[in-house]
């Protein structure tokens, strides 16, 4: 029977295999699903058309793929069954993979990275191998990568189409000039027609890998300006791509990518191990500070001794630092109660409160007293009942020590021109209620107007009762 490979022979017999249908298409061969009817089992039947086998550079490749794929024997490689020709149309059965490809895993999306680093593993294992007979597969992509979950309980993977496999080859292209695979994955000594070694495989291996993790290849576009980008460029960073990854993994594919093969790994698995310890990396990620809150803000705890979180008791060389002085209670206000431990009753510790023969302070609490430690007084340390600081008393500071007299003798002033300001208003008042001839009180205790007298001007005499009268305008006072 004879056929060409752009027609379709779905329905047909070739030697035992039935063709069930077809599973893709190539640039020289077409992928079929067939039936093995002598054993009975599932199979992938590639053929190459009978214009296509008549050339003989077409029919050497097809035959060392078959030799090469067969002389490999790896869990990762996919097994061969039968090759040979029949009809005038070349053939090679090999193992049917119930799964799909790796591109079409990928779709535009980016992958889990630790799914893909389980996929592309299996890869790298197979394609060592490869390198460690001396061969070189040349068209690594995703398209050529097999995936299945039907085997094991882990997806598992087959790298197919070993058809430009060489030992020791430069880089491949037909008799013609004409590039032979993808550049999209492509190395630059390929591209170059340079000789080439496993680290060209590698090359293709970190495309993938970019791929996979960014959802496309690094580089894009037309034919033309994806060679340019191979040659001249830079890979972009993964971590650009998806900022969710670690900036580590950058450095990773930009070596599996350099333009010189000896700036590489030393091979696929060493790739892809620095890939899974990379992405095991936290990712680059803006860190949110902690804001410091301000130790004497609103709302702040209180430390006993007057110690706000962040002071320390003690000064330079050991001392303790100057206390500030701190607001002082007024006459008629309580002195706030701060928490921290209460005194009980006892003398203040020596060397604290006022010197001997000082006039009292307004709002001192008794001696003996236990009060809330409060702020101290300007000059002196820790307040009255409290503890006194690591180390004993101290002596109390040597400026402004008296500034505490100057205090009382201003508020004394200003409380005596008060009383003052008060006596001349009354004596006033008092020499204004006298016109009215009211009779003289018989008490000899001074009276303070309280009030105007009547309108009418007429004394009020202070035995007169009735609804009408006005009040008293001044009552006694008994001197004190």
């Amino acid at each position: 029977m004879t056929g060409d490979v752009s027609g379709d022979l779905t329905g047909r017999r070739l030697g035992n295999y039935r063709i069930d249908g077809v599973l893709g298409r190539g640039g020289m061969s077409v992928m079929y699903k067939a039936t093995d009817v002598r054993l009975g089992r599932k199979v992938a039947l590639k053929v190459i058309g009978e214009h296509l086998g008549a050339d003989a550079e077409f029919r050497e490749r097809f035959v060392d793929e078959a030799r090469n794929t067969s002389a490999i024997d790896h869990a990762n490689i996919v097994p061969l069954y039968d090759f040979g020709e029949l009809d005038g149309m070349l053939y090679i059965a090999m193992r049917l993979v119930d799964g799909s490809d790796l591109a079409s895993l990928i779709e535009g999306s980016p992958m889990v990275p630790e799914r893909a680093i389980g996929l592309l593993e299996q890869v790298a294992d197979a394609l060592d191998t490869l390198h460690n007979r001396g061969l070189v597969h040349l068209d690594v992509k995703p398209a050529n990568v097999l995936v299945t979950s039907r085997e094991s309980a882990r997806e598992h993977v087959y790298v197919a189409d070993f058809g430009l496999t060489r030992r020791g080859a430069t880089g491949h292209r037909t008799r013609g000039g004409d590039f032979l695979g993808s550049p999209t994955y492509a190395a630059p000594e390929h591209l170059r027609g340079e000789p080439l070694d496993g680290r060209t495989d590698q090359y293709a291996l970190a495309c993938m890998l970019y791929a996979c993790l960014a959802g496309s290849p690094p580089f894009t576009g037309d034919v033309q300006a994806v060679i340019s980008g191979h040659l001249n460029s830079e890979p972009p960073t993964v971590s650009q791509a998806v900022p969710s990854l670690p900036a580590a993994i950058d450095d990773v594919v930009r070596k599996g990518m350099a333009k010189k093969p000896a700036e590489r790994y030393g091979s696929c698995v060493e790739l892809i191990n620095a890939a899974r310890e990379a992405l095991r990396s936290p990712p680059a990620m803006p860190v949110r500070q902690a804001v410091a809150v301000g130790q004497h803000g609103e709302g702040g705890p209180v430390h006993p001794y007057g110690q706000q979180p962040g002071q320390h008791h003690g000064g330079p060389g050991g001392q303790p630092a100057p206390q500030q002085p701190g607001p002082q209670p007024g006459p008629q206000q309580p002195a706030p109660q701060q928490p921290g431990p209460q005194l009980g009753f006892g003398q203040p510790p020596v060397g604290y409160g006022p010197p001997p023969g000082a006039p009292p302070q307004f709002g001192t609490p008794p001696q003996g007293m236990g009060v809330a430690p409060q702020g101290p007084p300007p000059g002196y340390g820790p307040p009255p009942g409290g503890f006194p600081p690591p180390g004993g008393p101290q002596p109390p500071h040597k400026t402004g020590g008296k500034a505490w007299i100057w205090a009382v003798v201003a508020a004394v002033v200003v409380v005596g021109a008060a009383v003052a300001a008060i006596l001349l208003l009354t004596s006033g008042d008092d020499e204004g209620s006298g016109e009215t001839g009211g009779p003289a009180p018989t008490s000899s205790a001074p009276e303070i107007p309280v009030g105007p007298g009547s309108q009418s001007g007429e004394p009020t005499s202070p035995g007169d009762s009735g609804g009408n009268n006005p009040p008293p305008t001044s009552i006694p006072v008994v001197p004190g």
